[in-house]
């Protein structure tokens, strides 16, 4: 039997290192395309497991492709994963982290991180209204007495988030006070995140369908050069949901549960932090605001309404924002010229027109 998708979805990595940690994903990953973007000094020749169909990007290549409008991918950051996002052509798209090993259920079975992801995608989200019993499409679940019938057959879903064993996610303050903390509870279960409502969206193991929500996964300028660092994923999730949001889309977390066994320096992450932990408690405030009109009705109308509201609102707290609107539009545009919709000039070969 084939694997589910294996034509439909690109695997992106983004890395520093040998992919030696591959060797243990195999069995789950070999048959599907890897897209690995490569951070930090282009020379370093990084290493693949034989036997992976891959392509690799460094800096060079990202130069090279989108010239002047390169400016809006990462440097020395993860967030440059967002770039293989771009140039991939296939509908689904999972990430993660090369630090994230395959991790057991409590029977002691290998977790295919990656089928628990498709199987989120290919079934609907319930956003408008909370089933008690989270998934109501999990095996041996349903919808629970009193909801509503009209709503049951739920919305599309456009993003998949799974969360980890072992070392969590946790800011650099959480990581100083609590630095033996390891998570070792299993919970099975998926739940939709309710309309309205925001979450801290991680990168390291995350699934989305690029048709639906693709454009709105840029994790924003951090890393060597910014002001601001480990911001990258949260700012692509308040921004995805937002526009999901309104788009009439859903967003799962829960299950899959992959071992995260390396825990970052707490003091590197708290200098690449602070800022962003004082400025998150206007950050926050703004995405729950933010409004979008009706005729925002693509992901790509969407996000150019967001970045001229992180302009206007946000562009009062620090010039960094407005920088961070630039590269937004950037990013659409560098979008839209290697993803061109059908019919347009640049899809059949012309150069766009101005």
């Amino acid at each position: 039997m084939a694997p589910l998708l294996k034509d439909e979805l690109d695997i992106v990595i983004p890395t520093i290192r040998n992919l030696d940690f591959l060797e243990m994903w195999r069995p789950f990953f070999q048959p599907y395309h890897l897209i690995i973007v490569q951070d930090g000094d282009p020379a370093k020749k990084i290493n693949v497991p034989e036997g992976f169909d891959y392509e690799l990007y460094n800096r060079n290549d990202i130069n090279r492709i989108l010239g002047p409008r390169a400016s809006c991918i990462s440097f020395k950051d993860s967030a440059c994963r967002c770039f293989g996002y771009m140039v991939s052509k296939k509908k689904y798209v999972f990430t993660i982290d090369d630090d994230c090993f395959v991790a057991k259920d409590p029977s002691g079975k290998d977790i295919d991180a990656l089928a628990k992801h498709i199987q989120n995608l290919l079934c609907p989200s319930t956003p408008l209204f909370f089933n008690t019993l989270y998934d109501p499409y999990a095996e041996g679940a349903d919808f629970v007495r009193g909801y509503p019938f009209s709503l049951r057959e739920g919305l599309p879903t456009a993003v998949s988030h799974g969360l980890w064993l072992n070392i969590p996610d946790y800011d650099a303050p959480t990581q100083l006070v609590k630095p033996r903390e390891r998570n070792g509870r299993y919970v099975d279960a998926v739940m939709t995140i309710p309309k309205g409502t925001l979450f801290p969206m991680c990168g390291m193991n995350l699934a989305f369908d690029r048709e639906l929500i693709g454009p709105a996964m840029y994790f924003g300028l951090m890393g060597d050069g910014q002001p601001i660092g480990r911001y990258d994923d949260m700012w692509a999730g308040w921004c995805v949901k937002v526009i999901c949001d309104h788009l009439g889309l859903g967003v799962k977390t829960g299950l899959p549960y992959i071992w995260h066994s390396k825990a970052s320096n707490p003091f590197v992450n708290l200098k690449k932090e602070y800022k962003g932990i004082f400025w998150q408690e206007d950050i926050i405030p703004f995405f729950q605001a933010a409004t979008l009109t009706k005729d925002c009705d693509t992901v790509q109308k969407c996000y150019i309404a967001l970045s001229h509201q992180v302009r206007e609102k946000l562009g009062k707290i620090d010039p960094y924002f407005a920088k961070l609107a630039d590269a937004m539009v950037t990013w659409i545009e560098a979008w839209d010229t290697l993803n061109p919709k059908e019919g347009s000039a640049e899809a059949n070969g012309k150069p766009k027109g101005k």
